[in-house]
């Protein structure tokens, strides 16, 4: 008989989104958490900038909420936003409350930072450049002090677990590989807080857990999905041969870096009012023109001298351990695959299409980022949210029609070299094709290539499988915005176009 586990909640991934709602729902019941290596394995811990809510004197709600829609491009839900920005302000202090160490100024109140696109000071940080490694360890310790909380680290998650009664399908928990074993994991209501997907690109930042697994179960699953062409590529990162590459915080250019290019010329200003602190799809896609005619792209913060190490601690070590000083000499830096607008469709509650189903952090597509991200807004985005779902997973009736037993065994991967290939190849073709600058053409010769990479796929490449079914829906959907907007930027229609104001492409 296949092992079961019954939870009150089920919680699939351990970033912010995940942790905040395991903690705050322990409060209502028994809480599983399931992640894919360990609580520390996510991309809140890679987080560098910071989280952005207006807490400064001369900011309001209001200013965060304009900042917001602008970056946005006309597509984010403004009832979302408003709850983003209202609430947010609260979270932060709240998250302090629960042990989180903030950068405070003299006088004990926050300490704010500005980045790319905000009018306002209103980034908080925690030891300069380590914010996210910060919210990471408080949420893990609230997590861990939690009788009702139950761990599984190094668990595979592979597909949701439906149950039709007749009433329709709802989702009763999840099929996974816990070391090995096959399990299922049965919950009253179930969780996806799984995260992005930057690891469908051969550059990125996210870690090498982001393979896209949780828009790949849902959409398996019949649940609907949005705006998955826009994809945020990070104008930034340390232009080293690694996977995943090392970020370079937007919030170096906004103490004064400048962007160079290889002749040692600044070029932002003649691209843009704001030059290197523009929004960050026009700042990477203004890089990638460089490297294409002039070769690397250099970010220098010389200016800094010797303060670049006392303010950005986390990125001088990245650096010096790659031979740079970046206090003396400039950094080389490309766009690099960052994070996914789109996704899992959820309202206010984070409920999903599918009853029983919620989706909370990047996975989730709330509509507060619309076509373009601001910045800092992610790790509120994940805290607000995950709150609105933690409340919400209390009203879930414990009724559950358990699904009848159906023995099954963890598919075992026949040929990991195999599967290395694709999932690389996957990679490769996203990159030249569905990146920073996209055609008809190119998304056309992707999506074949991406077909037969599929066919090819060996049994048992359940991650490779996620992979390549996230990278067809960013393909697919890129394809069809016959425009550019925000993140998504095609060199073949390169204006934004009001037929498209509004639309949203969904699954």
């Amino acid at each position: 008989m296949t092992e079961r586990i019954r939870t009150r909640f089920l919680v699939i991934g351990s970033g912010v989104a995940g942790l905040h709602t395991a903690w705050r729902a322990s409060a209502h019941g028994s809480v599983t958490v399931l992640t894919k290596r360990t609580l520390f394995d996510s991309a809140t811990a890679y987080a560098q900038g910071g989280i952005a809510a207006a807490l400064g004197a001369g900011d309001s709600p209001d200013l965060h909420r304009e900042d917001t829609l602008a970056a946005g491009a006309a597509l984010c839900d403004r009832e979302a936003v408003q709850v983003l920005v209202e609430e947010g302000p609260a979270r932060v202090r709240e998250l302090q409350a629960a042990g989180a160490r903030f950068d405070l100024d003299p006088d004990g109140d926050f300490k704010l930072g500005r980045e790319a696109a905000h009018s306002r000071h209103r980034i908080v940080h925690a030891r300069g450049d380590q914010t996210g490694a910060e919210v990471a360890r408080a949420l893990v310790a609230k997590v861990r002090e939690s009788a009702a909380i139950d761990v599984r680290e190094t668990a595979r998650v592979l597909d949701l677990l439906l149950v039709d009664e007749g009433d329709g399908v709802q989702v009763a928990g999840v099929r996974a590989s816990l070391s090995g074993r096959a399990v299922e994991i049965v919950a009253d209501a179930t969780v996806l807080a799984t995260g992005g997907c930057g690891q469908i690109f051969r550059y990125t930042t996210n870690p090498q857990v982001a393979t896209g697994d949780g828009f790949a179960m849902a959409h398996r699953a019949g649940a609907r999905l949005a705006d998955m062409e826009f994809v945020q590529f990070h104008p930034t990162a340390l232009d080293t041969p690694e996977n995943p590459l090392a970020l370079v915080s937007e919030a170096v250019r906004g103490e004064g870096a400048i962007l160079l290019n290889a002749r040692g010329q600044r070029f932002m200003p003649a691209r843009h009012r704001l030059a290197e602190l523009a929004p960050r799809d026009v700042v990477a896609r203004e890089i990638f023109r460089e490297q294409q005619a002039h070769g690397r792209v250099f970010l220098d913060a010389t200016k800094l001298g010797a303060g670049f190490a006392a303010r950005f601690p986390g990125i001088f070590a990245l650096c010096r351990a790659r031979g740079i000083d970046p206090s003396s000499e400039p950094i080389p830096v490309t766009p690099a695959a960052h994070y996914m607008m789109g996704g899992v469709v959820t309202d206010l509650a984070g409920r999903s299409s599918l009853p029983r189903l919620y989706a909370v952090g990047e996975v989730a597509r709330t509509g507060v980022h619309g076509a373009n991200r601001l910045a800092s807004n992610s790790l509120l985005e994940g805290l607000v949210f995950a709150e609105r779902v933690a409340r919400d997973l209390n009203q879930t009736p414990e009724d559950l029609p358990v699904p009848a037993p159906d023995p099954w065994d963890v598919p075992p991967l026949a040929d990991r070299g195999a599967a290395q290939v694709a999932a690389d190849e996957i990679r490769q073709l996203m990159w030249d094709h569905a990146s920073i600058s996209r055609t008809a053409a190119g998304l056309r010769r992707c999506l074949a290539a991406l077909q037969r990479v599929g066919d090819r796929l060996p049994p048992g490449a359940t991650e490779e499988r996620n992979l390549h079914t996230t990278a067809l829906l960013v393909t697919e959907a890129a394809l069809l915005r016959k425009e550019s907007r925000g993140g998504h930027f095609r060199s073949d229609f390169p204006r934004t176009r009001r037929k498209w104001q509004g639309r949203h492409i969904t699954w």
